[in-house]
């Protein structure tokens, strides 16, 4: 008992001294003062224009016939391949093998991203304004590589590219394009 007793005392002294320091109330716990903060917003930024579509497969282009892009173009088109985009896949329309002398990419989603897919394809800064079909707005724009025309109406973009520096048959194909998709 005596060997009980020496193990048990110090804690019953360091009790002891705690009793002794209060004086029986419950002390409360700090405390913490805390200034509510400003709601914070997430806002996502755009991500921007989708990328620009690639060519997966050969296909026939559903909204444009070769011999019609061939006549408009000033080229013979020996060969056509397709995006994998749907519901309007893009159409790529090849001179030979492996040069593609004219593409079209339609776009449909919502406006902000269409008119960043024209605006990429032909910034404000650097292009003629594009007004045609009546109710589209874009820009063309010619250069050593060819030529681009680039319009939105919406949520829907339409961007023809060629291998030629007129625009004005970048323009007609476009316009031919958004006739047949009855955009």
């Amino acid at each position: 008992m005596n060997r009980a007793l020496r193990t048990a005392l110090p804690s019953l002294l360091v009790l002891g001294a705690l009793t002794a320091c209060t004086d029986g109330t419950t002390a409360a716990p700090p405390s913490v003062t805390t200034t509510p903060s400003a709601p914070t917003t997430t806002t996502t930024a755009p991500a921007g224009p989708p990328p620009v579509p690639e060519p997966t497969a050969d296909g026939t282009c559903p909204y444009l016939e070769s011999a019609y892009v061939a006549e408009a173009n000033g080229q013979l088109v020996r060969k056509v391949r397709l995006s994998a985009d749907q519901p309007d896949p893009a159409c790529f329309f090849y001179a030979n093998a492996t040069d593609v002398q004219l593409s079209v990419w339609v776009f449909r989603g919502d406006p902000g991203t269409a008119k960043a897919v024209v605006d990429r394809a032909a910034p404000v800064a650097e292009s003629n304004p594009a007004s045609a079909p009546a109710g589209w707005a874009g820009g063309s724009l010619a250069g050593e590589q060819g030529a681009v025309y680039a319009v939105a109406k919406d949520g829907a973009a339409v961007v023809v590219t060629s291998n030629q520096q007129q625009t004005i048959k970048a323009k007609r194909i476009a316009e031919t394009a958004i006739g047949n998709l009855g955009l």
